[in-house]
């Protein structure tokens, strides 16, 4: 059974609730800018299940080492949470990485970001009907307009025809994050924001190497160069180095700041700044690096 979120009261805050708001956008524009550099990272040859691989697999490896020189005594588990992480770590990391992944090799970023940032809708359906709670008519309003902002940022009605894997990926990995939200959320009340993802990293890194075992994985391709697409397409950079970015700032730190912030709000109200953050991307650095790293038409066609 998964508790109930404990949610704040109407009307009131924690002391730190504004940093937790603070803590989500900056995810939120670093896992745009990082949906980014992944596309160009698959188009070096390394698979949507490869890249998910590296991605959680070294993920992993950073927030281990940072608990053991930190805190190690965050590390221990009891029986009766086990069971739990493990399933944060399948459906909370591995899904979210890997639909994500393949939703972008198949559809523009914009478009795949537009499907997945759904996932505000399905936290605040949950909310009300499994855990019966009452949500205000400001949370739907607000649902409503960060989904329609995006729509009108990825310019949805061009009405060009979208790949229906990568749809269905993207809806996919709207769900996963649903799940991602709201098990962080429970989660967070028992343990930190480091160990939680280090478990989550963990057992996400433990499925990919039981699909793939590590000595198969193309390394090799680390050490090419690829080219940055669209308006930078003149200039490549080492894949490592793109994967290292994937990896720290992509991962470590944006999962850092969203799974930490989940302790001064809920996942409704977080998922909802994850989409306003992105809403208001024509300004933002997040969308300034998805312009950069496309073609002009990249939000309307694939």
């Amino acid at each position: 059974m998964v508790d109930a979120p404990i949610l704040l009261p109407e009307g009131r805050t924690d002391d730190k609730t504004r940093l937790g708001y603070a803590m989500v956008a900056i995810a939120a524009t670093l896992f745009a800018v990082n949906g980014s550099v992944s596309k160009v990272v698959l188009g070096s040859g390394l698979s949507s299940l490869e890249l998910a691989q590296i991605r959680n697999t070294f993920a992993a490896i950073l927030f281990l080492a940072f608990l053991l020189v930190v805190a190690p005594s965050r590390l221990r588990v009891g029986r009766r949470e086990l069971l739990f992480l493990v399933a944060f770590g399948l459906v909370g990391i591995a899904l979210v990485q890997w639909l994500y992944f393949v939703a972008i090799e198949n559809l523009p970023v914009g478009v795949a970001l537009l499907i997945e940032f759904t996932a505000p809708l399905f936290v605040a359906l949950f909310a009300r009907f499994v855990y019966k709670e009452h949500v205000r008519r400001l949370i739907w309003v607000a649902v409503a307009l960060c989904i329609t902002g995006l729509a009108l940022v990825v310019e949805l009605w061009s009405g060009v025809a979208f790949s229906t894997v990568g749809v269905t990926a993207a809806f996919g990995g709207a769900l996963a994050l649903t799940a991602y939200l709201l098990m962080a959320e429970r989660e967070r009340r028992h343990r930190d924001a480091a160990s939680l993802s280090f478990y989550g990293f963990f057992f996400a890194a433990l499925l990919w190497a039981i699909v793939q075992p590590l000595w198969k994985f193309p390394w090799s391709v680390l050490g090419d160069r690829v080219s940055l697409q669209g308006n930078l397409s003149e200039y490549s950079a080492p894949v490592w180095l793109l994967v290292g970015f994937i990896v720290v700032v992509g991962t470590f730190v944006t999962f850092s700041l969203l799974t930490g912030a989940l302790r001064h709000v809920s996942a409704t109200r977080a998922s909802i700044v994850e989409d306003a953050d992105l809403t208001n991307s024509p300004i933002s650095l997040s969308w300034s690096m998805t312009a950069l790293l496309s073609t002009p038409n990249s939000f309307a066609s694939s």
